[in-house]
C-alpha cells in the first residue's frame, strides 16, 4: 500500500515493501497517485520516500519526471529520500542524479522543503 501522509507542511508519499520492484499493476496506482498528488498537493511541496523500493525502471522515472513537472509549475518542489543502491546507480547512469535533490532521511527531506 503506498502511504500518503502530511508532516507540517509537506506531503510525503511513502512507497512500501510492496513497491520494491514496480510490475505493470504497481506501476501503474503508483503513478496515478503521485500525479494526483502533485496536483493536489497544498502547498506543492512533496517528498517521495524511496526507502522500501530496491528497483526503479524508466516508466517510473518518466512518472516521477512529470510529478516533479506539476510540482514546479505549481510554484513548489518534489525531493527524493531514501535511494536504495540501485536506484541511486539508475538515476545517476541516466544523469538525472541532478534533477531532484536527493536526502538520506525523510526527515532531511522535510527540514530541506520547510527551510
Amino acid at each position: 500500500m503506498i502511504q500518503v501522509c502530511r508532516e507540517h507542511d509537506v506531503t510525503v508519499i511513502e512507497l512500501d515493501a510492496e513497491h520494491d520492484a514496480l510490475d505493470r499493476a504497481k506501476f501503474q496506482q503508483a503513478r496515478d497517485l503521485l500525479l494526483s498528488t502533485m496536483q493536489s498537493a497544498d502547498p506543492p511541496l512533496v517528498v517521495l520516500d524511496l526507502s522500501k523500493t530496491a528497483y526503479m525502471g524508466s516508466a517510473f522515472i518518466e512518472v516521477m519526471s512529470r510529478a516533479g513537472k506539476r510540482a514546479c509549475e505549481r510554484g513548489g518542489r518534489m525531493v527524493l529520500c531514501g535511494l536504495q543502491p540501485f536506484c541511486a546507480e539508475v538515476l545517476a547512469a541516466a544523469h538525472l542524479d541532478s534533477v531532484w535533490d536527493t536526502f538520506g532521511t525523510r526527515d532531511e527531506a522535510i527540514a530541506a522543503l520547510m527551510g
